[in-house]
């Protein structure tokens, strides 16, 4: 289709909108709680920003404005969460270039190290434990390549075995398998259909629980005695919560 008489559309972005939406404190930290791909009450990110009801209200229109985040009325709440997996991908490489929130504070240095340790990014493992299942499985052939990581047939029956729902993640529609890096560790995590897929059976075998404040998770020590026989990760070293 052509473009409106005089004009023309040119090829660069203009980063301005997004620009201005993440250009303050409340925002960042909104987004950086829904980084794991949950739905969140205003209520909930108004609390955790330290900002009032209706200041939070505001700084969350103008992320849903900006097509960063979605609404979802239910009653009388309303939840937001982000507007999908590229807004995922994009901020977790924006991370790569921010600096680090500053942590005062006994409970915030807990939580930062929580998210360092294992956390998920939107909706696949992150952190050092998403790392250290990346690197054993590279070295056991599961996945092949480094920056660019491909499912293998020995990964697949492997990871069928521990129940993962290979299948649906080999015929999803998005990618199968990407390498997303980590923006606390430097190096790449496994992300992709197939990334996904891994941090939902994780979940639902109760190998990790979501931690109740923020984005990071516990492992448990079914999970930590998992990863340990089966692949030699020790998360005591690695700095797991």
């Amino acid at each position: 289709m052509s473009p409106p008489y005089g004009r023309s559309m040119s090829r660069d972005r203009d980063f301005t909108a997004v620009g201005r939406a993440l250009s303050t404190p409340a925002r960042s930290t909104f987004l950086n709680l829904l980084m794991d791909g949950t739905s969140r009450p205003a209520g909930e990110l108004a609390l955790a920003a330290g900002v009032s009801a209706s200041t939070a209200s505001e700084h969350l229109t103008v992320l849903v404005d900006a097509g960063l985040v979605t609404c979802r009325a239910t009653g009388r709440h309303r939840y937001y969460s982000l507007a999908g997996q590229e807004v995922a991908t994009a901020l977790e490489s924006l991370g790569m270039l921010a600096d680090a929130a500053p942590v005062s504070g006994y409970r915030r240095s807990r939580r930062a190290e929580y998210l360092a340790a294992a956390r998920f990014c939107y909706d696949h493992l992150a952190g050092r434990l998403g790392i250290s299942l990346t690197d054993a499985w590279v070295h056991a052939g599961w996945l092949a390549g480094r920056d660019e990581l491909a499912l293998t047939d020995a990964g697949a029956v492997g990871l069928r075995e521990l129940g993962v729902d290979v299948d649906g993640a080999v015929t999803a529609r998005r990618a199968t398998t990407r390498a997303c890096l980590d923006w606390t560790e430097r190096r790449p995590h496994l992300a992709g259909a197939l990334g996904s897929a891994v941090g939902t059976r994780f979940l639902d075998a109760g190998w990790v629980t979501r931690h109740r404040s923020g984005r990071g998770l516990d492992v448990t020590e079914a999970g930590r005695e998992l990863v340990r026989e089966a692949w030699g990760i020790n998360l005591a070293d690695a700095g797991a919560a």
